[in-house]
Protein backbone atom coordinates (compact mmCIF):
# COMPACT_ATOMS: atom_id res chain seq x y z
CA UNK A 1 0.00 0.00 0.00
CA UNK A 2 1.75 2.95 -0.59
CA UNK A 3 2.47 5.95 1.61
CA UNK A 4 0.08 8.76 0.48
CA UNK A 5 -2.68 5.65 1.24
CA UNK A 6 -1.60 4.98 4.43
CA UNK A 7 -1.45 8.79 5.12
CA UNK A 8 -4.75 9.19 4.30
CA UNK A 9 -5.86 6.41 6.56
CA UNK A 10 -3.91 7.97 9.20
CA UNK A 11 -5.43 11.60 8.70
CA UNK A 12 -9.09 10.18 9.12
CA UNK A 13 -8.05 7.69 11.92
CA UNK A 14 -7.06 11.09 13.90
CA UNK A 15 -10.15 13.16 12.93
CA UNK A 16 -12.17 10.61 14.56
CA UNK A 17 -10.00 10.45 17.47
CA UNK A 18 -10.02 14.19 18.26
CA UNK A 19 -13.80 14.15 17.35
CA UNK A 20 -14.85 11.64 19.83
CA UNK A 21 -13.05 13.11 22.62
CA UNK A 22 -14.11 16.54 21.88
CA UNK A 23 -17.72 14.78 22.36
CA UNK A 24 -16.41 13.27 25.76
CA UNK A 25 -14.96 15.99 26.60
CA UNK A 26 -18.26 17.79 26.19
CA UNK A 27 -16.92 20.55 23.48
CA UNK A 28 -17.46 20.06 19.97
CA UNK A 29 -15.97 17.98 18.71
CA UNK A 30 -15.89 19.11 14.71
CA UNK A 31 -13.39 21.94 16.00
CA UNK A 32 -11.25 19.21 17.42
CA UNK A 33 -11.67 17.19 13.78
CA UNK A 34 -11.40 20.07 11.84
CA UNK A 35 -7.93 21.27 13.73
CA UNK A 36 -6.86 17.79 13.48
CA UNK A 37 -7.26 17.64 9.52
CA UNK A 38 -5.80 20.91 9.27
CA UNK A 39 -2.69 19.95 11.31
CA UNK A 40 -2.25 16.60 8.88
CA UNK A 41 -2.72 18.66 6.26
CA UNK A 42 -0.82 21.26 6.48
CA UNK A 43 2.45 19.23 7.66
CA UNK A 44 1.67 15.96 4.98
CA UNK A 45 1.16 18.01 2.06
CA UNK A 46 2.54 21.79 2.79
CA UNK A 47 5.23 21.04 4.87
CA UNK A 48 5.97 17.33 2.97
CA UNK A 49 7.27 15.87 6.03
CA UNK A 50 5.34 12.67 5.74
CA UNK A 51 4.02 10.20 8.32
CA UNK A 52 6.22 10.53 11.06
CA UNK A 53 5.49 14.70 11.05
CA UNK A 54 1.95 13.91 10.62
CA UNK A 55 2.09 11.66 13.96
CA UNK A 56 4.27 14.55 16.04
CA UNK A 57 2.05 16.94 15.00
CA UNK A 58 -1.10 15.25 16.46
CA UNK A 59 0.81 14.53 19.49
CA UNK A 60 1.37 18.29 19.67
CA UNK A 61 -1.98 19.05 19.13
CA UNK A 62 -3.00 16.65 21.70
CA UNK A 63 -0.80 18.25 24.22
CA UNK A 64 -1.77 21.14 23.02
CA UNK A 65 -5.33 21.43 23.64
CA UNK A 66 -4.29 19.18 27.58
CA UNK A 67 -2.42 22.70 28.11
CA UNK A 68 -5.30 25.20 27.32
CA UNK A 69 -7.84 23.20 28.84
CA UNK A 70 -5.73 23.17 32.26
CA UNK A 71 -5.22 26.53 31.82
CA UNK A 72 -9.28 27.47 31.33
CA UNK A 73 -9.98 25.46 34.58
CA UNK A 74 -7.20 27.16 36.96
Amino acid sequence: MPSYYFAFILLVVFAIFFYRAGEFEGSSGMVWAGISVLISILIWRWLGWGLLGMILGQIGLFVGIGIVRALRKS
